[in-house]
């Protein structure tokens, strides 16, 4: 019992506030998935239904930017209760309910690479969006747009700028540290733990650079040769 407890307490102990903090807090799910919530019911289906909120233009296709923020919608809050799965006993095993495989331990790697797959697409995207659209609006560099058939791009850009990708940036880091939640909950080991940090952070910073040039250069000039 006692060398138990030292065991704990010695790997507790070298844990760095951030391993330490994602280890006890399981509030960031939580917090991801009302995030979530909030944005598809009253952003993706609202827009859905009634139109683009701010009124900084018109599409060129209305019908189908309906039906992609429906889909859009749906696809949020089913990965918003991804969240909720990893916090949750069911994130760890199968439920009793589910034949064949109840009961039986989830892969970690079935639920941690697509959740940090996904976590590092929201944070390159709010990242990328709060860097053009601020170079865009100090006048240092021109912003293409395209689908609409009316557009105000300074309304457009102040709007991205102070409300969409802030959700998308937010959503990424409750979504990260959700993430790394449950790779202590599932019995990662902290080098191993400390390398998926690494890589992590490796990969979302060489894609966010990669999204910011391709929109500052504009590849997509280069990619039509």
């Amino acid at each position: 019992m006692n060398k138990d407890h030292t065991s704990v307490t010695s790997t507790t102990q070298v844990m760095n506030a951030f391993e330490r903090f994602t280890m006890r807090s399981v509030w960031p799910a939580y917090a991801g998935f009302c995030w979530a919530l909030l944005y598809a019911v009253f952003v993706r289906f609202y827009e859905a239904a009634a139109g683009i909120i701010g009124g900084y233009g018109q599409l060129s296709n209305p019908k189908g930017f309906s039906m992609a923020s429906y889909g859009a919608g749906v696809l949020i809050i089913i990965c918003g209760f991804i969240l909720l799965g990893l916090v949750k006993p069911w994130g760890l095993t199968v439920p009793a309910w589910v034949p064949h495989f109840r009961r039986k331990r989830i892969p970690r790697q079935l639920i941690l690479i697509p959740t940090l797959f996904s976590t590092s697409i929201l944070i390159a995207h709010g990242t990328t969006g709060i860097v053009t659209k601020t170079l865009f609006l100090v006048g240092a560099i021109p912003l293409e747009l395209k689908g609409w058939a009316v557009i105000d791009k300074e309304r457009l850009a102040i709007w991205d700028l102070i409300f969409y990708e802030p959700w998308f940036l937010i959503m990424g880091i409750m979504s990260g540290l959700a993430a790394a939640h449950y790779a202590h909950a599932s019995g990662v080991m902290l080098p191993r733990f400390r390398l998926w940090m690494i890589r992590f952070v490796v990969i979302v910073s060489l894609l966010t650079l990669l999204l910011i040039a391709s929109i500052v250069f504009d590849f997509s000039d280069i990619l039509s040769f």
